[in-house]
């Protein structure tokens, strides 16, 4: 499926050759996110990121984006809680082009000071944006709770008050540490040439001195109380974000839980999706997901409901976890959800963006990438008792944690605490 290759240097290059595709998805990964951040660095590496799209010492920010829009390629970056990336897509003849793109933006970042106070200032209005969206508030506050005094429980973004702080000698020094070639992976799929790749990549970061990696702490989990927060908005719907601790100690647990996850809330045919929206009407949408760090998992559930509904909402979905805690699944369930799990992954495999962003997440966070065929053998081997155990240990009275965002009376709240506590 791929080829990778390492340099003195310690840099990763990995190459998925896909000959029948006409395009070609390049990735520089970073191993440094929000997690490596301390609280008065909260939302350095998302402002680095912003900041390298602003120019280098060969090109303008301008004339960066046209060489890769020019040739009819996407452009794009990302931040999370352990990489940064910065990607783009381009047709298979402009691969080198792609690389020297991206190569310059994360070796030669120009860094003036009238750039750094214009993306403050766009960062501040995308932390406001954040925050007048009540989906994307609510989800804020539930890792709060479940993260207190953790890197996990602040926003990527930062705050207004962090970002306004960093100076020109922060950002430098952050990008001077993680930016280096033991800490970077180069990533391609699509129709490319291996060797040539490998050549091209290697040449452009030979002369970049390896450097010490760190890492970040580990979370500690001392919950034994449900965790409740209420943030009181004058909004037409109440927004619900609720999140449990998903330890995974073993591969046969990760997929137990992943399937569980598809079971519970993870698609349309899901039972929250059937039971809150098809059967009482309660939301629009509603789901569940499963966050896996390099360290630690989390099951999240959200949904947007009618404010008059809200506490028959909770208690809805409180019943579906205790159904799915003390009845466990069918075998039909789970044979359903591993056919649905295999498809996806397998159709993700043929988009050369999502095998890229496979790739470079499988190296950079979890240090290991599995063969297809092990995916799928450890899909399959999962039962219905794997299910039961996995669901015993994440929905506990204990490990709740509910984070609400709308209009909520003080009876409201007291009895939708009321119904956690008898989880």
């Amino acid at each position: 499926m791929y080829e990778n290759y390492k340099t003195k240097n310690g840099l990763k290059v990995l190459a998925s050759r896909m000959p029948h595709m006409s395009s070609i998805s390049l990735g520089i990964w970073i191993g440094v996110g929000g997690r490596y951040e301390s609280k008065k660095q909260s939302g350095i590496s998302h402002l680095v990121e912003h900041m390298l799209f602003k120019g280098t010492y060969l090109r303008t920010a301008k004339e960066l984006k046209e060489a890769i829009e020019g040739v009819g390629g996407a452009f794009n970056g990302f931040t999370s809680d352990e990489v940064t990336c910065y990607m783009v897509k381009v047709p298979s003849e402009y691969v080198e082009l792609g690389v020297d793109i991206l190569s310059d933006m994360v070796l030669n970042a120009k860094f003036e000071q009238e750039d750094l106070l214009k993306e403050k200032y766009v960062v501040c209005e995308e932390i406001k944006m954040y925050r007048d969206q009540p989906s994307e508030h609510v989800v804020d506050v539930l890792n709060e709770i479940m993260w207190p005094n953790n890197a996990l429980g602040r926003p990527l973004t930062g705050t207004s008050e962090t970002v306004k702080k960093l100076t020109m000698d922060d950002l430098k020094k952050f990008k001077e540490t993680y930016y280096h070639p033991a800490n970077i992976a180069v990533v391609a799929a699509g129709n490319v040439n291996v060797k040539k790749f490998f050549n091209y990549v290697s040449a452009k970061f030979e002369k970049i001195q390896k450097k010490q990696n760190f890492s970040f702490e580990s979370p500690k989990i001392r919950q034994n109380k449900v965790n409740f927060k209420v943030c009181r908005e004058n909004i037409k719907q109440t927004h619900i974000a609720m999140g449990f601790h998903a330890e995974d100690r073993t591969e046969r647990e990760k997929f137990a839980i992943k399937l569980m996850n598809i079971i519970f809330g993870g698609n349309m045919s899901s039972r929250l999706f059937e039971e809150l929206r098809e059967k009482y009407g309660l939301c629009y949408d509603i789901s569940s997901s499963y966050k896996r760090h390099s360290d630690k998992g989390e099951i999240h559930i959200h949904a947007g409901v009618d404010s008059k509904k809200a506490v028959r909402s909770v208690i809805a979905i409180l019943d579906e976890i205790k159904r799915i805690r003390d009845l466990g699944v069918t075998e039909e369930e789970l044979q359903r959800a591993k056919k649905y799990t295999k498809g996806q992954f397998l159709l993700a495999m043929e988009a050369t963006s999502s095998r890229m962003l496979w790739l470079g997440d499988r190296t950079i966070v979890h240090k290991r990438i599995p063969k297809v065929k092990d995916v799928i053998k450890n899909i399959d081997a999962v039962r219905v008792d794997d299910i039961e155990k996995v669901c015993k240990n994440i929905f506990k009275h204990s490990l709740a944690n509910l984070s609400m965002v709308g209009k909520l009376a003080d009876s409201e709240r007291k009895k939708i605490k009321k119904e956690l506590n008898m989880l």
